[in-house]
């Protein structure tokens, strides 16, 4: 029989660097889940992914058990860190606050690909640009 699903819960956690503080602590401490646990499971599932914000969706089930899915990090955090800078541009039709490279453009693409509703490189190599775009950071 399969187990009764009481709750879905959506963070963005630094890869490696889970901890009972907020906002894990809260939002799993509220559904009964071994707070210590989860960290413990995603910090070495995401050891090798350096400093990355990684998004995850934590499902959990009536016997107070979890499981997660991990998603690719955000296309502003890879465009960031591709073009050099710590943030996009306020007004991004008058500030450019960055550049990047169409092969840079692709290798975002290629890493966010999973998690786009294309299976085309080219349609998500678009979608990663209008991120871009939005941020203020040229495609050269």
């Amino acid at each position: 029989m399969a187990k009764k699903e009481i709750a879905q819960i959506k963070l963005q956690i630094q890869a490696g660097k889970a901890t009972p503080a907020p906002p894990v602590g809260p939002a799993l401490g509220q559904h009964g889940v071994a707070i210590q646990d989860f960290c413990n499971q995603f910090n070495e599932a995401t050891k090798d992914k350096g400093g990355d914000i990684i998004p995850v969706i934590i499902t959990v089930y009536e016997d107070r058990t979890f499981t997660f899915v991990m998603k690719t990090p955000p296309a502003s955090r890879l465009i960031l860190k591709a073009a050099g800078i710590k943030k996009g541009a306020a007004n991004s039709l008058t500030t450019k606050a960055g550049k990047i490279t169409k092969q840079q453009l692709r290798e975002i693409a290629e890493v966010k690909l999973p998690d786009l509703n294309t299976d085309d490189v080219e349609q998500a190599m678009k979608i990663v640009a209008g991120t871009a775009r939005q941020m203020g950071v040229e495609v050269k």
